[in-house]
């Protein structure tokens, strides 16, 4: 009986003691949590820390150390708390830092998250702006797809209707201006690359889009002639009769107009 009862106290003080050891190790986890920060995604970081950290991205990025600045803000953005107001800059110092290293499409999505999560934010016209920075970038070849160079376009008309009036808004329609004349250019060596093979109405789709379309282009006046040329070609006497009416009044100084279009503008 005596030995019984010896065993059971025994278990009955393992358990106390087990139980004593789990809330104990219960107590620390707690205490372990509430350290912790809770904005924070890689745990307890002190404010001193992001601060710091913050201090060597900014150092990096104004000397053009592209890379280590981009080392930096990849730990400021996992450091920061979501609500850290220095977050639009740092999405806009990354954008700067990858465009700088050529990584064009990911600047642009780093200058698109400004502009549109924080529309209200000094830096949000800069960023847009150079988002179409970032598009035209792209467009590279101009004779090739011209996906990125229309978003490019799209983009700086995007600066000069959201911050009309502004600095930003004055460079973007710059920037359109120089876009448009690429194509224009583009448009009207396509006519001629159908002039040369002879294929005078695809040509004259060409040229009339490119007097259409970028009428204030310096491809235009060229693309106007070069349209005379393939009316000449086709036989078309009432389209020469106008047009070069038109390229007279609009155009009289164009290389080749006074040969071209003579006052009757009839072919012979």
């Amino acid at each position: 009986m005596i030995g019984e009862h010896v065993q059971g106290c025994r278990g009955t003080i393992a358990v106390l003691l087990a139980t004593i050891v789990v809330a104990g190790c219960a107590a620390r986890a707690k205490k372990v949590v509430l350290n912790a920060d809770p904005g924070s995604r890689s745990g307890a970081v002190s404010a001193e820390h992001v601060d710091s950290n913050w201090a060597l991205a900014e150092r990096r990025f104004r000397r053009g150390d592209w890379d280590q600045a981009m080392a930096a803000l990849e730990r400021a953005n996992l450091e920061m708390l979501p609500t850290d107001p220095r977050r639009t800059r740092m999405h806009f110092m990354t954008g700067e830092s990858m465009f700088q290293q050529g990584d064009y499409l990911q600047a642009a999505r780093e200058f698109r998250h400004v502009s549109d999560d924080t529309p209200g934010d000094p830096m949000a016209p800069d960023a847009l702006l150079r988002a179409g920075d970032s598009f035209a970038a792209l467009w590279r070849r101009p004779e090739l797809d011209p996906t990125y160079g229309q978003t490019a376009m799209a983009t700086y008309t995007e600066v000069t209707n959201r911050f009309p009036g502004t600095p930003q808004a004055r460079q973007a329609q710059q920037r359109l201006t120089e876009l448009q004349n690429q194509f224009a250019w583009k448009q009207y060596r396509a006519g001629r690359y159908y002039m040369h093979l002879k294929a005078y109405d695809s040509a004259i789709l060409y040229y009339r889009d490119v007097v259409a379309t970028y009428p204030r282009s310096p491809a235009a006046p060229q693309a106007l002639v070069d349209l005379v040329k393939a009316y000449y070609k086709m036989g078309y006497v009432e389209d020469v009769k106008e047009t070069c009416g038109y390229i007279r009044r609009f155009h009289a100084n164009a290389k080749g107009v006074a040969a071209l279009c003579p006052s009757d503008s009839a072919p012979s």
